[in-house]
């Protein structure tokens, strides 16, 4: 075992870096673990026979240190550093954008499919959903950019890309982000660890149509990139993989959006 205190916060290609400039120190399997405060905060298992390639386990969630943000609204958020991004640990359910302006809450399906602009919804329009899933919104209000709080955005797809390529990639990032057990997600909530303390809820969809689905099998975040002018990039988890998908949808459709800090 190899460790390494931290003494301050430094970018993951600094670290990376730092390691492999001492490659010679590591053998064959080697476990480095990442010390601060005399804690173990993070885990990498080092393989010298493959480029020095370093694969990454982070911290446990019991060992995540949070901070907060607050809305408009006053509602207040967890939020959580993974790599060099801080996310909101929580789905957004602001009510307002960061001007102050109302976002409309369209309950009719005939209106919600017919938006060319901006608005909200309650999951099968039931406030009491959005405390615990937040609310859904249209991609015309992601497009304003004053969904989120000052200094912070929706993250671009880019910025999704980045978190589960430092997460390992799609096929296994689904899983170190949802939250554990069956508390919210269906049985059987494959691969879910929580470690990196994101907490990704199955709060379902609106589809451009109106019409509600999967609340319990699914969680889908917009991106703030469009793919043309009819749609725009998203990622999806599910009860039943541990991976993140990218795709796109249309812009009617109603995901749910976390903040990004800037």
């Amino acid at each position: 075992m190899k460790t390494i205190n931290t003494l301050k916060k430094v970018s993951l290609a600094t670290f990376l870096t730092f390691v492999l400039s001492f490659s010679s120190v590591f053998a064959q399997n080697d476990t480095m673990y990442i010390m601060k405060s005399g804690a173990i905060v993070g885990q990498y298992n080092v393989n010298t026979e493959v480029d020095s390639v370093i694969f990454y386990k982070p911290t446990l969630e019991g060992n995540i240190t949070y901070d907060s943000i607050t809305d408009i609204d006053g509602n207040t958020y967890k939020t959580v550093t993974i790599g060099t991004q801080t996310w909101m640990a929580k789905n957004l359910k602001v009510t307002k954008y960061n001007d102050g302006i109302a976002i409309p809450n369209v309950t009719n399906n005939t209106e919600w499919k017919e938006l060319t602009t901006g608005a909200l919804c309650d999951y099968a329009n039931t406030p009491s959903n959005s405390e615990t899933y937040g609310k859904l919104y249209n991609w015309h209000a992601v497009n304003t950019g004053k969904l989120c709080p000052t200094g912070w955005h929706v993250p671009s797809d880019a910025e999704w890309t980045e978190l589960t390529d430092y997460l390992g990639g799609e096929s296994v990032a689904g899983g170190k982000l949802k939250e554990t057990g069956t508390t919210h997600w269906a049985s059987p909530n494959t691969g879910a660890t929580n470690e990196t303390g994101f907490t990704a809820l199955p709060g379902g969809y609106r589809s451009s149509g109106g019409a509600f689905y999967n609340d319990g099998d699914n969680g889908t975040w917009w991106s703030a990139t469009e793919t043309n002018a009819t749609s725009a990039w998203y990622r999806n988890m599910g009860n039943n993989y541990s991976n993140v998908i990218r795709g796109n949808n249309y812009s009617e459709v109603g995901f749910f959006v976390r903040c990004v800090r800037d």
